[in-house]
C-alpha cells in the first residue's frame, strides 16, 4: 500500500533529470485547467472541460512516460523527443482517446439530464450561472447525483488507465490490450490502487487550490510516477 509513495519519489527524480521538458507539459496542463476554473460555476461547462481534459490527458501523459522510458534506456530526452509517441503510438493512443470519448458522452448525457430535471433546461444561461452560481439552485439530492455520477465515471477511467498509456508507449500494444491489463492490475493490487487514487486526487486538488500554479510541478511528477507504477506492476 505504500508503493505509490515510491512511485512519486521516482517520478520526482525523473522530473529532476529532464526538468525543462517535464515542466513544459505541466505548464500546458495548467493552461487547460485554467479553462475549467474560468467557468467553474457552470456545471455544463465543467462537464465539457472535464470531457475535453479526458481526451487530451492521455496524450500529455504519454509525453512524460516517454521521457521516463528514455531515461531508463539511457537515451537522450527533451521536449521534442517526448512527442515521439504521437507518431510511433498514434493508433493505440487514438483508440484509447476514442474510448474515453464514449465515457465523456455518458458524462455529458448524465449532467444534461440532471440539469434538465432540476432546472428545466439543459444549459442554464451563463449570466445566471457564472455570476448567479447555479449550484445554489440544485437540491442536495440533485447535487449528490451530479457529483456522484462524475465520481463513478472518474473511478472507471482511473481503473482502465492506470498502466494503459505507459504500456502503449513501451510495448506498442493496442488500447484494448493495455486497458485489459490495467483492469487486471487494479483488481489484483486493489489496496495499492486505492492509495494511488487518493494520492492522485489529493495532489490534483492541491493543484487547483493553488490556482493551478502548483499543477505545473504536480502533473509532471504524476506523469512520471505513472511510468514508475507501470514498471512495478507490469514491466
Amino acid at each position: 500500500m505504500t508503493r505509490p509513495l515510491v512511485w512519486l519519489g521516482r517520478g520526482w527524480q525523473d522530473l529532476l533529470h529532464q526538468p525543462l521538458a517535464s515542466l513544459a507539459w505541466g505548464a500546458l496542463v495548467s493552461g487547460l485547467g485554467a479553462l475549467i476554473l474560468a467557468y467553474g460555476r457552470h456545471p455544463y461547462f465543467i462537464a465539457a472541460m472535464a470531457s475535453g481534459f479526458l481526451l487530451v490527458g492521455p496524450v500529455i501523459t504519454a509525453g512524460l512516460c516517454e521521457l521516463s522510458r528514455r531515461r531508463d534506456c539511457g537515451e537522450p530526452g527533451g521536449f521534442e523527443d517526448s512527442l515521439a509517441p504521437l507518431r510511433r503510438n498514434r493508433k493505440g493512443l487514438t483508440e484509447f482517446a476514442q474510448i474515453l470519448l464514449l465515457v465523456s458522452l455518458v458524462w455529458f448525457t448524465l449532467s444534461a439530464s440532471i440539469l434538465y430535471f432540476a432546472l428545466g433546461e439543459v444549459a442554464p444561461a451563463v449570466t445566471t450561472t457564472v455570476w448567479g452560481d447555479v449550484m445554489l439552485r440544485l437540491s442536495v439530492p440533485q447535487l449528490t447525483a451530479y457529483i456522484g455520477s462524475g465520481a463513478l465515471l472518474a473511478l472507471l477511467v482511473f481503473t482502465l488507465s492506470v498502466v494503459t498509456v505507459p504500456m502503449i508507449v513501451d510495448r506498442h500494444v493496442d488500447a484494448s490490450t493495455a486497458m485489459h491489463t490495467s483492469l487486471q492490475v487494479s483488481l489484483r493490487d486493489a489496496p495499492a490502487m486505492a492509495v494511488w487514487a487518493v494520492v492522485v486526487t489529493g495532489l490534483v486538488i492541491v493543484g487547483f487550490a493553488t490556482g493551478l500554479i502548483a499543477m505545473v510541478l504536480i502533473f509532471p511528477v504524476l506523469g512520471h510516477a505513472t511510468w514508475q507504477a507501470y514498471r512495478d506492476l507490469v514491466y
